[in-house]
């Protein structure tokens, strides 16, 4: 493997430094990663400041308290509509006579906000909506902490032909995890790429164990705390399935140099073998904090970003083969990943609409990936060299989701007749 060009994700590289505080911008601010980050910028006011915030719109309140509290002189929201629940309640905030923040609304604001002039901009939105932003930093030249990996799964091509070599810093614990790793050798050293996975609330179950199985039960996850769709992800293995994808576009490793193990204690984030039979770790208790603080502060080191080990107790680390019949997302994801072009988008699209049908009661769990799989199917297999737009992912995300949608319907009414 050639040491040139430089992958996207390069610990060895950064695109940008900056002297005294990083000027970073926020999307997706009251999320789960964004609402963290912010707690990490609070801790850090003499390394971070913050310019801009992007939400959905569904937490206005929150999102008043993040940009006073951040003096930020920006905050967008995806939802026109809630324009006047966000001015009202920025009032509230503001002393009387101090301005507000500046207000963007539409379905552009993310974008906009994060070509805005800043150091890096954190990327913490869900769903594939977040590749027009994903596209705007990095066409604006801003470091890319990348916590939307959906963005660069269903955009590849478009992401790696804006992208500077080490544009781009990871922000899943596993990818943040691997950038760690392999900043101890170089890419002709490294023989395979490790990618952890919990395992799930349902590690250890058949597929016929998995039949009927609960919304609540899905939504239990043995170690982290994340969104439902996230979550419902982890436990078909979905979630993993996006990571090898991932981690094959940020470091131009080969599908088949990427392997998946099971790790209940969710520990070690995920491990690089070396040609020489060296394995480095990332390990830390489970903690987005850490993840976060790579993004947000590579090449230093945020001191205290997530808890540490107590190495005089005594604990167990397991690790187990991937059940692939049990688990056929993390199979399909390569499949994909393979095809390239459309495809990706297509599988994300149609699971997105299937873990909302299944949160809705209206498809059982394994019919998850039963329906993903059927659509992925019936798409079919990209011309070898098609070039890729953003249109083309849009109609054929749109595609994916209508005909999931149909299939969930159709499997609905015949498991109720």
């Amino acid at each position: 493997m050639s040491d040139s060009p430089a992958p996207l994700a390069d610990p060895h590289l950064l695109f940008d430094t900056a002297d005294g505080r990083r000027d970073l911008v926020i999307l997706g601010s009251t999320g789960s990663i964004g609402t963290q980050a912010i707690d990490l910028v609070l801790r850090n006011p003499d390394r971070f400041r913050v310019t801009a915030l992007s939400a959905a719109g569904g937490r206005t309140a929150l999102l008043a308290e993040q940009a006073h509290r951040l003096r930020v002189s920006t905050v967008a929201v995806a939802d026109p509509g809630a324009v006047g629940a966000l001015r009202t309640a920025l009032r509230e905030r503001y002393g009387a006579g101090e301005p507000l923040p500046e207000i963007l609304a539409g379905p552009d604001a993310a974008a906009t906000v994060a070509a805005s002039d800043c150091h890096t901009v954190l990327n913490g939105i869900t769903g594939s909506i977040g590749l027009a932003p994903t596209l705007a930093a990095l066409k604006a030249g801003r470091t890319l902490a990348l916590a939307n990996k959906e963005s660069l799964i269903v955009g590849g091509p478009l992401v790696k032909a804006l992208a500077a070599p080490g544009q781009i810093i990871p922000v899943d614990s596993e990818h943040a995890a691997l950038f760690q790793a392999l900043a101890a050798g170089k890419r002709s050293d490294v023989r395979k790429l490790v990618v952890t996975a919990s395992g799930g609330p349902f590690r250890g179950r058949t597929r016929e164990e998995l039949a009927d199985v609960t919304r609540e039960q899905a939504l239990s996850h043995p170690t982290w705390a994340m969104g439902p769709v996230i979550t419902v992800n982890s436990a078909t293995l979905v979630n993993k399935g996006l990571e090898v994808i991932e981690a094959h576009l940020l470091y131009d490793i080969p599908f088949d140099r990427i392997e998946v193990v099971v790790h209940p204690q969710s520990y070690v984030h995920s491990m690089v073998e070396f040609t020489d039979g060296s394995t480095l770790a990332q390990a830390t208790p489970p903690d987005m904090g850490g993840p976060i603080a790579i993004g947000l502060g590579w090449p230093e080191r945020v001191p205290d970003a997530a808890p540490a080990f107590d190495w005089s107790k005594a604990s167990t680390w397991e690790f187990f083969p991937l059940d692939t019949e049990a688990f056929p997302s993390v199979g399909l994801a390569r499949h994909v990943g393979t095809l390239g072009s459309t495809a990706p988008a297509v599988f994300n699209a149609a699971n997105e609409e299937c873990v909302d049908a299944f949160l809705a009661g209206q498809l059982p769990f394994n019919g998850i990936m039963d329906t993903v799989t059927a659509v992925v199917t019936e798409h079919g297999t990209p011309a070898p060299g098609t070039p890729l737009s953003v249109a083309d992912v849009l109609e054929a995300e749109t595609w994916a989701r209508a005909r999931a949608r149909e299939l969930s319907a159709k499997a609905t009414a015949e498991a109720r007749a």
